[in-house]
């Protein structure tokens, strides 16, 4: 009994040691929106703790396009793309609640409506009426599923690996359905989960991520990698991801896909691991106005890996479906 005592405490203390010596503290607000913020950035605040991070930038006469970035991460994922649309459009990018200098959600809520909020946030704050609507991965769920609620407002729709449709290749011809969930999203559903997440985020972690998202390990940098580390480590961020990975994404919506009829752009990486290409041909076949760019030799990030082609195909789509002067310009 005293030897199963002993080797309990020598093995709570060996846990605790490991803890206390991987354990990746909170950092500082004020520190990081002193390094993330710039000139152009500002804070949206609804009153009830909702403040969202956005950027407000190119020609303000030209036609408004809200960028909404991915899971895990944040408006600076839209910079390098930004730098070959700002003569001619418009944009508006802005950091997801649970994200970045946005910070958590107030009422922890990491559903759609939650998400939305902090878009309609933005939209209230830069006095759009009618826009493009671009998002990336999880921003591309939101994106269209916003669509879907306010059509009177998203003049095209713009997916860039977007997320929320099953893969039109698996098992087979015509398959759909849903890849079993990565390991980390199984892991936040637990309390272990919840807890390891929340406090033992090492840097090499997310450098193995960030390097997975890409096709060329050169298109991504050290400083990216500090980025996406340290904007996760904002206060609430770790806590609001756990909880972000155990949301219903409610996948019946994908059955309403054929009631969107924004004109629609789907820009994908035909090396995608994360979103494979199957499931932008389930998009394409959904949508009643869709075309389909598929990049080969890009994987999930086509706005930073190739910025100037995305760009390209994003400014002829916009060119050809924005034939009428644009509300809120």
């Amino acid at each position: 009994m005293r030897i199963a005592l002993v080797t309990v405490l020598v093995l709570v203390m060996a846990l605790g040691g490991a803890f206390a010596l991987l354990r990746t503290p909170d950092l500082d607000p004020a520190a990081l929106t002193a390094k993330y913020a710039s000139e152009a950035s500002r804070f949206a605040d609804n009153g009830a703790g909702l403040r969202v991070h956005y950027r407000d930038e190119g020609d303000p006469e030209g036609p408004p396009v809200i960028l909404v970035h991915g899971s895990g991460g944040s408006l600076h994922n839209w910079e390098r793309l930004k730098g070959h649309l700002d003569a001619d459009y418009r944009l508006i990018s802005y950091t997801q609640p649970g994200h970045g200098l946005t910070g958590p959600h107030a009422r922890d809520d990491y559903s759609f409506a939650g998400l939305a909020e902090a878009l309609d946030l933005v939209i209230e704050e830069t006095g759009v009426e009618r826009f493009v609507l671009a998002g990336h991965s999880m921003g591309g769920w939101v994106a269209w599923r916003y669509a879907l609620a306010r059509p009177d407002r998203v003049s095209a729709l713009i997916l860039v690996d977007a997320s929320g449709a099953p893969d039109a290749r698996r098992n087979g011809a015509g398959a759909e359905e849903d890849a079993p969930p990565p390991l980390a999203y199984r892991l936040a559903t637990g309390p272990f989960g919840r807890f390891f997440i929340q406090h033992v985020t090492p840097r090499f972690l997310i450098e193995k991520t960030a390097y997975a998202f890409v096709a060329d390990p050169a298109v991504m940098d050290e400083s990216s990698v500090d980025r996406y580390w340290e904007l996760l480590r904002y206060p609430g961020n770790r806590r609001a991801a756990a909880l972000r990975m155990s949301v219903e994404r409610e996948p019946a919506y994908a059955d309403r896909l054929p009631e969107i009829t924004a004109p629609t752009l789907l820009v994908w990486g035909a090396a995608d691991k994360q979103t494979p290409v199957g499931i932008a041909q389930t998009f394409a076949a959904r949508l009643p106005d869709a075309r389909l760019a598929i990049y080969e030799g890009v994987g999930h990030m086509p706005m930073e890996e190739t910025p100037r082609r995305t760009a390209e195909d994003i400014d002829a789509f916009l060119r050809e479906v924005l034939s009428e002067p644009q509300a809120g310009r």
